[in-house]
């Protein structure tokens, strides 16, 4: 079996699906590799490293024409415009393993069954213990949360931690975190290490522990939660009305945050709005927005995807893609996402397809020529079993 890797094409996308150091696993396990040309060049990884751990390198044409597999950062559904180019060098039975935002990209979901193409997509990995380790979304947030962090100090007129120097004190800043998810997690250790005084809530208040021991203070208000997530792991949509009471809520924490990180989203869905510009308009100048969700629209009224906009002396910075920001290690992680789960997959140095397992069967988006995992045919508002 051949594996290939493409570079990747999405504007300003530095990952690379798989690096030099997954190689090898794959070599012993009877599987071939070959990479285009420069395809870890952005993320640090040279063309030399590859070929030094057994792969080969090859132009865009021959990496699809040869290949059984294919891995990519971002399929077509999650690079929409650049992707195309690549339908004509796809044939049937190849196989697919990116990040293809397949609950919105549903044109390219049916292209992709269309060509008899397995496409499977990781950002619909189970949240089950023995699939943690092919988790992309978790290792992704992980880099997004630590960086977001940086982004707010880099862009805040004020140092993060207290100091006291012959010039007199310096207070710590204070920064809100909204969502305890991975990202932030992540986000809250971050700005503790930075010395800053660290807020934190989420709908969910099972994470008050895990907020409290990074040493950030989680903040609790009276709301009825109900189920805030799925079966599958994954945060539900809670309704306007809840939304509207916790805004309410939150307004006295944000006004007196220096620096306030969002990290709510809902798999397929809008992000929802938590921080209004009445919240903003209370803030103190200089004070900093970063919002994670800015790529399904924003959980602040103001954010403006990929854009950093300032409203009344404050700034709302709305990053896109922000683990392209580090592509190094975003690519060793995701690399290891993606290797795990092909091994995952492989019996023998072949590609077995086991339906009944449920990782396999919760990636795989279409299969012998049709769209069939059931919650993509529900958000493409197709009957379940219907053909593409």
């Amino acid at each position: 079996m051949i594996v290939g890797v493409p570079k990747e094409t999405f504007p300003g996308e530095a990952r690379v699906a798989l690096i030099p150091a997954s190689i090898g696993p794959l070599k012993k396990a009877g599987v071939e590799v070959i990479v285009e040309q420069n395809a870890g060049s952005q993320a640090g990884f040279l063309d030399a490293e590859y070929i030094d751990k057994g792969a080969t390198t090859a132009s865009r044409d021959d990496v699809f024409a040869k290949a059984d597999v294919i891995l990519q950062v971002r399929a077509l559904g999650a690079n929409p415009d650049e992707g195309k180019a690549d339908n004509e060098r796809m044939r049937s039975g190849q196989s697919v393993i990116a990040a293809c935002d397949p609950l919105l990209a549903h044109d390219a979901n049916k292209e992709m069954a269309e060509r008899g193409v397995q496409l499977f997509s990781l950002e619909l990995m189970p949240r089950i213990t023995r699939a943690q380790s092919m988790d992309i979304l978790s290792s992704m947030a992980t880099i997004a949360g630590y960086k977001a962090v940086l982004l707010g100090a880099n862009a805040l007129p004020k140092m993060f931690p207290m100091m006291m120097t012959a010039a007199g004190t310096v207070t710590p800043a204070k920064v809100f975190v909204v969502g305890a998810g991975v990202a932030g997690l992540q986000a809250i250790a971050s700005a503790k290490k930075l010395g800053a005084v660290v807020h934190a809530y989420d709908v969910r208040p099972v994470v008050k522990e895990q907020v409290e021991s990074l040493g950030g203070k989680f903040v609790e208000f009276e709301l009825d939660t109900g189920e805030a997530e799925d079966a599958g792991g994954y945060a539900k949509e809670l309704g306007e009305d809840f939304y509207a009471k916790q805004r309410e809520m939150m307004l006295k924490v944000v006004a007196e945050s220096d620096v306030v990180i969002t990290t709510a989203a809902i798999p397929g869905k809008k992000a929802p709005t938590l921080v209004t510009t009445e919240m903003v308009d209370g803030m103190r100048p200089g004070s900093v927005i970063v919002d994670l969700a800015a790529e399904r629209g924003g959980n602040c009224e103001l954010t403006k995807p990929g854009e950093t906009v300032e409203h009344k002396n404050v700034k709302i910075i709305g990053p896109m893609n922000i683990p392209a920001a580090v592509p190094y290690h975003a690519s060793q992680m995701y690399a290891k996402n993606v290797l795990t789960f092909l091994q995952h997959l492989l019996d023998e140095g072949e590609l077995k397809l086991d339906l009944e397992d449920e990782i396999t069967a919760g990636t795989l988006v279409t299969y012998e020529g049709k769209v069939v995992h059931p919650m993509v045919l529900e958000a493409s508002g197709a009957a379940e079993g219907s053909e593409s």
